[in-house]
């Protein structure tokens, strides 16, 4: 299903709204002000959080927790990777997540441990600096994957924001 992710420009705090392909609000995410790391509330259109997202602190790289359903995923940027930016998203049980492609340009996809691409992540057709699409295949947690785009959002593009 597809996704219009946008972060607001004039907020307090990282705030994303995320739109269906219908254009219909149905995701907002919430950047915590004046917090230690970054602290992300994931909800839907009536406040309910269903997801919440905070970087892990003092670890070797960056490192986000999203904690939902009583579960928690974490995404790892790796260290040493040549010209380029990759994630895993540590999924709870053996089917993990990698994002890889021109993440620093937002065109990526999010693959499973098999290799099949299960989510495709574009900002190729949207002129806002902060304003891309992502698809994602029937069959997977829309959330947790609109959260793990997030945070590599926060991940690649930390300088530009502040």
């Amino acid at each position: 299903m597809p996704y219009l992710l946008r972060q607001k420009l004039l907020s307090f705090g990282d705030d994303f709204t995320i739109k269906d392909g219908n254009g219909n609000d149905v995701y907002y995410v919430d950047g915590r002000v004046f917090s230690i790391g970054d602290k992300l509330s994931f909800q839907d259109m009536a406040g309910n959080e269903l997801a919440f997202i905070h970087q892990r602190l003092l670890t070797l790289g960056k490192t986000y927790l999203i904690d939902r359903n009583g579960t928690t995923t974490t995404v790892h940027k790796h260290l040493f990777t040549f010209l380029r930016c990759a994630f895993t998203v540590d999924l709870p049980g053996t089917n993990d997540l990698e994002a890889r492609g021109d993440l620093l340009d937002h065109e990526y996809g999010f693959y499973d441990s098999t290799g099949v691409e299960v989510a495709t992540v574009s900002k190729r057709w949207f002129s806002f600096s902060d304003t891309y699409g992502v698809d994602i295949n029937p069959g997977w947690d829309e959330v947790l994957i609109l959260a793990a785009t997030v945070v590599i959002d926060l991940c690649c593009h930390a300088d530009q924001k502040h």
